[in-house]
């Protein structure tokens, strides 16, 4: 039985690549790989993206939006969401989290106090408005009541960015 060594397995991999996927199948049989091995998209950069762009919206969405929930309740710090939101959507956000704490510290107000907490976000739309731009809403159901968010996202540099964040 022969050890596969890193430099054999990238060897295997760059020439699955080139061969469009029949070299896998050449050089190790299923008897000595496993049976998935014939099927195995490892070496496949394009199994590597997602299948689908509004798939990849809808996941991106719902995760900046709960992360924003997350920081206007205090439980998350807000620089977590630097690399996916806007400075003015960063900025925005901070203030209107500074509010929510300097409002809840003042009147001492239970109520302010479960404002945003065990947030949820329950659905999510996306709509393609132009080519690298998409925008989004989402529901939002927390405590206290349930609210919509609306987003905006733009392809810069093969990363999407969250340029407008509106928290209803």
């Amino acid at each position: 039985m022969n050890a596969v060594t890193p430099a054999r397995a990238v060897q295997r991999l760059a020439a699955n690549v080139v061969n469009g996927g029949s070299a896998l199948r050449k050089t190790a049989p299923a008897s000595r790989m496993g049976a998935q091995a014939e099927h195995s998209p490892v070496g496949n950069p394009a199994s590597l993206r997602p299948g689908n762009e509004a798939a990849e919206i809808t996941a991106i969405t719902r995760g900046t939006v709960q992360a924003s929930m997350e920081v206007l309740a205090g439980i998350r710090p807000i620089h977590q969401l630097a690399r996916r939101l806007d400075p003015r959507c960063l900025a925005s956000l901070q203030h209107r989290a500074a509010l929510i704490r300097r409002e809840v510290t003042r009147t001492g107000n239970p109520a302010l106090g479960r404002l945003h907490r065990n947030s949820m976000v329950r659905s999510v739309r996306v709509c393609e408005v132009a080519d690298g731009v998409y925008e989004a809403s989402a529901v939002v159901v927390d405590d206290v009541r349930a609210r919509a968010v609306a987003v905006r996202l733009e392809r810069s540099k093969q990363v999407w960015r969250i340029v407008e964040l509106v928290i209803g």
